[in-house]
C-alpha cells in the first residue's frame, strides 16, 4: 500500500471567522464592485456620500474635495462634525467605531438621518479598511479631534489636539497598492463630473475640486466650483446644452408624494434619442426601477390625455406607443426613500413599488398644469409625438428587414464577415475594422480560432441626427446587427436587444490611429451608446490601440504608441536609427498588425465604459450632434491630445 498524504480534515477550526475590515480586505470586491479604476474612485464617492447626508439633514452646505500630489485623497465639510464621545457597547470614541466597524454611523439611526445616499454604499469604513493610510479629523463643540490609521488599525486612541472655531469633518486617504494593483491615479474629469452632478441633485451645496498634481496656465492648481441653485433645471440645461430645444422653458416639479420627495425636470428637443436618467438618494440608477415606471407611466397618460381631447391625432391612422412619448425627451427623475430596496445585477434598479405611484402623480400633476398654461408648447409637444409615431411605422418596417437577416432568422452571416471557428461567444471576439484593405490585412493576420473580421466601408451613419427607420435600413450598421447575432427590440422598446444570442463577448473597433479614424471610432461608439447601450454596460465593448510609430535600426525594431516611446526608442537605439509612421492599419502587414494590435498576449485593449450616464450623453450629443460651437469650444480644449497629420 502507497504512502499517501492525508487530506486535511474539515472541521469547525476550518472555518475562517474574518473580522469585517479583515473581511473588506480579502474580498474588497464585494463591498466596492472591483479593484480597478471604478473602485478607487468609488472610495472617493464613499466619503463625499458621508458629507452630502450631513447636507441632506440640513447641517452641511459646503464640502471640499482635493486630490493631492501622492494621488491621496482629502475631503472636508462644514457639517456637524462625527461625534467623538465615548460609544457605549464598544468602549471607544464614536469616531473610532464608524471608521472601524463596518456597517456603523448616525444613517442607520432615523432620528439623525431620514434619507441616506449612503445606505446604498459601505461606509468610511471600508475606504480606511483599503486604504494605506488614513487620517480623520473632527471639528466639534469647539474642539479639535484626530485619529490616524494603517490599513483600518487604528494606530493610537482618538486625541484632541486642539480648539477651533470651526466644525465639520476632514479625511486624508491614500488608496493601498496592495489593494488597487491596476492604478492609484485618480482622474480629475471623472471625479469633477461626480461632484457637478451632486451639486445638481442637491441645490444650495457649494462642492469644490482642486487637482494639486496639475496647474493651468496662470500657475494655479486645477480647480472647480460647482453650486446649483435652481437643482435639475439647471442640470437639464447643462445637459442638453448642445440640443435644440423645440419647447421654450423646462418643465419641472419639487415636491413631497405619499410622503416620498420627488424632483422631476423635462425638456423635449429636435433630436431623436430619449435620454432618461433616475437617482435615488443620489444614487444613479442607471438600470432603473420604480421610479422610472411611474414617470413613464404619468408622462403617457397624460400627454396621451390631451393629445385625444386636442383634436390633432383625429387624422392619425394607428395608435401612439410610449416610445413615441418619449422621442426627443431629456428628463431627470430624483428621488429620495428611507429604506430603498434595490435589484438588478448591479444593484442599481429601484424595487420600492410605492415609488411608482408616488412620482406617477407628480408628473401627471406637473404636465396637466404645464400644458394647460402653454397651449402653443403642448401643441408641439404633440406633433413632435405625431411624426414620432409615423416614423416608428417607417422604422417597423427597417427593423423587419434586419430581422430576417440575423442568424436566428436563418438568413445568413454578412458577406463580409470572416467568422471563427469557436463557438463558445466567450472565447470569440469580432473585431469591426475601417475600410476593407486594413480588413484584408487583419483577416490574414488573425487567429481563426477565435477572431472574426468585420470590415465597415467608409464612415457608419451618424445615428445622432438621424431617425431610427434611417438607422435600420443603413447597410452597414444592419451587418453590425447581423454578425453579432442579437436580435432588435420590440416596437415597444426597439432599442433593447436580446444579448443571450450575442456571438462573441468582446467587440473590438479597430481604425487608424489618425483623424479620420477617430471619427469613424466615435461613430460606431455612438452607434452602440444609443441603440446597444447593453453592450458597454456589460463590459463587452473594446477599442484596439495600434502603434503609432516602427523604429528601426538594422535587425532591431521596436514599436511606439506615442511621441515619448518614439523619442525613447530613438536614444536607445543611437544614430541610423529610422522612424516608420503608420497613416493607417493598411500599411501594416499581416505579422506586424498581429504582433502589436491583435495577439492578446502583448496588445492592449482599451474597454469601454460608462462612468456616468447623463456626462456621456451630453458628450456624444456634443460631438455628434447639429451644434457647432460647444464642439468647437471641446476640441480648441483637448487638442493638446489630437495627433493632426500635416
Amino acid at each position: 500500500m502507497s504512502e499517501t498524504t492525508p487530506n486535511p480534515q474539515y472541521s469547525a477550526d476550518s472555518i475562517q471567522a474574518l473580522e469585517g475590515m479583515e473581511h473588506v480586505r480579502m474580498r474588497p470586491s464585494m463591498y466596492i464592485g472591483d479593484v480597478g479604476v471604478r473602485g478607487l474612485h468609488h472610495l472617493v464617492y464613499e466619503v463625499v456620500d458621508n458629507s452630502i447626508d450631513e447636507a441632506l439633514a440640513g447641517h452641511c452646505d459646503t464640502i471640499s474635495v482635493i486630490i493631492n500630489e501622492d494621488n491621496s485623497i482629502t475631503t472636508k465639510d462644514n457639517g456637524r462634525g462625527i461625534p467623538v464621545g465615548i460609544h457605549k457597547k464598544e468602549g471607544v470614541s464614536a469616531l473610532e467605531v464608524v471608521m472601524t466597524k463596518i456597517g456603523a454611523g448616525g444613517k442607520f439611526d432615523k432620528d439623525s438621518y431620514k434619507v441616506s445616499g449612503g445606505l446604498h454604499g459601505v461606509g468610511v469604513s471600508c475606504v480606511n479598511a483599503l486604504s494605506e493610510s488614513l487620517k480623520a479629523t473632527v471639528y466639534r463643540d469647539g474642539k479639535i479631534w484626530e485619529q490616524e490609521y494603517e490599513r483600518g488599525k487604528p494606530h493610537n486612541p482618538v486625541q484632541e489636539v486642539g480648539t477651533t472655531e470651526e466644525r465639520g469633518t476632514l479625511v486624508t486617504f491614500k488608496p493601498d497598492p496592495q489593494i488597487f494593483q491596476q492604478t492609484l491615479e485618480y482622474s480629475y474629469d471623472t471625479l469633477a463630473n461626480r461632484m457637478r452632478e451632486l451639486a445638481y441633485l442637491n441645490k444650495g451645496i457649494t462642492i469644490t475640486i482642486t487637482d494639486k498634481r496639475n496647474k493651468d496656465e496662470k500657475g494655479a492648481f486645477i480647480s472647480d466650483v460647482f453650486h446649483s441653485q435652481e437643482g435639475l433645471k439647471e442640470f437639464i440645461t447643462f445637459l442638453d446644452e448642445t440640443r435644440e430645444a423645440i419647447i421654450k422653458d423646462v418643465i419641472s416639479i419639487e415636491g413631497e408624494k405619499n410622503g416620498i420627495p420627488v424632483e422631476v425636470a423635462m425638456i423635449y428637443n429636435t433630436s431623436f434619442s430619449e435620454n432618461l436618467h433616475s437617482y435615488v438618494n443620489n444614487i444613479n440608477t442607471h438600470e432603473g426601477g420604480t421610479h422610472l415606471s411611474g414617470f413613464r407611466r404619468g408622462l403617457t397618460s397624460t400627454l396621451k390625455k390631451y393629445a385625444d381631447n386636442s383634436g390633432l391625432l383625429d387624422k392619425l391612422k394607428f395608435e401612439i406607443s410610449g416610445d413615441d412619448f418619449r422621442e426627443g425627451l431629456t428628463a431627470i427623475v430624483s428621488v429620495k426613500v428611507a429604506e430603498p430596496q434595490f435589484e438588478g445585477q448591479t444593484k442599481t434598479k429601484l424595487g420600492n413599488r410605492e415609488v411608482t405611484s408616488a412620482v406617477s402623480q407628480a408628473v401627471s400633476e406637473m404636465l396637466e398644469n404645464y400644458l394647460e398654461e402653454n397651449p402653443n408648447d403642448a401643441k408641439t409637444i404633440v406633433q413632435k409625438v405625431i411624426l414620432a409615431a409615423q416614423a416608428r411605422h417607417a422604422a417597423r418596417k427597417a427593423r423587419e428587414m434586419v430581422q430576417r437577416k440575423t442568424v436566428m432568422s436563418g438568413g445568413g452571416l454578412p458577406g463580409k464577415l470572416s467568422d471563427c471557428s469557436e463557438q463558445d461567444p466567450e472565447q470569440c471576439e469580432v473585431f469591426l475594422v475601417e475600410g476593407d484593405s486594413a480588413g484584408g490585412t487583419a483577416k490574414q493576420g488573425r487567429d481563426r480560432n477565435f477572431q472574426a473580421i468585420l470590415p465597415l466601408r467608409g464612415k457608419i451613419l451618424n445615428v445622432e441626427k438621424a431617425m431610427q427607420h434611417k438607422v435600420f435600413e443603413n447597410e452597414e450598421i444592419r451587418n453590425i446587427y447581423t454578425a453579432l447575432g442579437v436580435t432588435i427590440g420590440t416596437e415597444e422598446d426597439a432599442k433593447a436587444l436580446n444579448l443571450e444570442k450575442l456571438r462573441y463577448h468582446k467587440v473590438v473597433i479597430m481604425c487608424d490611429a489618425d483623424v479620420d479614424g477617430s471619427h469613424i471610432s466615435t461613430l460606431i461608439l455612438t452607434f452602440f451608446f444609443r441603440y446597444m447601450r447593453e453592450l458597454i454596460e456589460s463590459g463587452y465593448v473594446y477599442i484596439a490601440t495600434p502603434p503609432l510609430y516602427l523604429v528601426k535600426k538594422g535587425a532591431k525594431k521596436s514599436y511606439a504608441w506615442n511621441d515619448d516611446q518614439r523619442d525613447s526608442l530613438m536614444m536607445e537605439f543611437g544614430q541610423g536609427a529610422s522612424i516608420q509612421r503608420y497613416k493607417g492599419l493598411g500599411e501594416m502587414n499581416a505579422e506586424q498588425l498581429w504582433d502589436t494590435t491583435m495577439n492578446p498576449e502583448f496588445r492592449t485593449l482599451r474597454q469601454v465604459t460608462i462612468d456616468s450616464g447623463s456626462e456621456a450623453d451630453r458628450i456624444f450629443s456634443m460631438l455628434m450632434g447639429d451644434e457647432v460651437p460647444p464642439r468647437r469650444e471641446f476640441i480648441e480644449k483637448n487638442a493638446i491630445y489630437a495627433n493632426i497629420d500635416a
